[in-house]
C-alpha cells in the first residue's frame, strides 16, 4: 500500500501461449533512491494460481526505482518437463528469456501494477492500473 512518502508495487503474469495466468513464478523486488544509487534486494514472491503476485515487500522511503525480476526460466521447464509426460518427443530449451527483469520509475504516494504477458519467445509489460 502507498502511503504520501512511498510508492508501491504489484503484477501479475498472463502466459500468451495458452491464455492462462502464469503460476507458479518467483519474482524478486529490488529498489533504488536515485539513478547513480545502488539497488537493495527487498525480497521476493511467487505468483499464485490466478498469475499475481499479492505479497511483494514494502518499498522503502526514498524509493525512485524499482526493479522487479521474474524467473521464467524454472516456469517454462516446468510446462516443458509437463508437456513432455504426453509427447515425448517434444524438445526444447523452454524459454528464449530465462529471466525478464522490468526496471521503472516510481513516484511517492502512487501505485504501480506492472502486468508481464509472457510467452517462451517473448514478452511485454506495461502500467496497468
Amino acid at each position: 500500500m502507498s502511503t504520501q512518502t512511498t510508492a508501491s508495487v504489484s503484477t501479475h503474469i498472463l502466459d500468451t501461449s495458452v491464455g492462462r495466468p502464469a503460476g507458479g513464478v518467483a519474482i524478486s523486488l529490488g529498489a533504488r533512491s536515485g539513478p547513480a544509487a545502488e539497488w537493495t534486494a527487498l525480497g521476493g514472491s511467487a505468483t499464485d494460481a490466478d498469475g499475481r503476485c499479492k505479497d511483494l515487500p514494502a518499498l522503502p522511503e526514498g524509493t525512485t526505482h524499482v526493479r522487479l525480476d521474474f524467473d521464467t526460466e524454472t516456469y517454462f521447464s516446468k510446462k516443458q518437463a509437463e508437456a513432455q509426460q504426453d509427447a515425448p518427443r517434444v524438445r526444447d530449451s523452454g524459454a528464449f528469456f530465462p529471466e525478464v527483469a522490468i526496471t521503472f520509475a516510481v513516484v511517492p504516494g502512487e501505485h504501480f501494477h506492472v502486468p508481464l504477458l509472457l510467452n517462451p519467445f517473448g514478452y511485454s509489460v506495461y502500467r496497468g492500473s
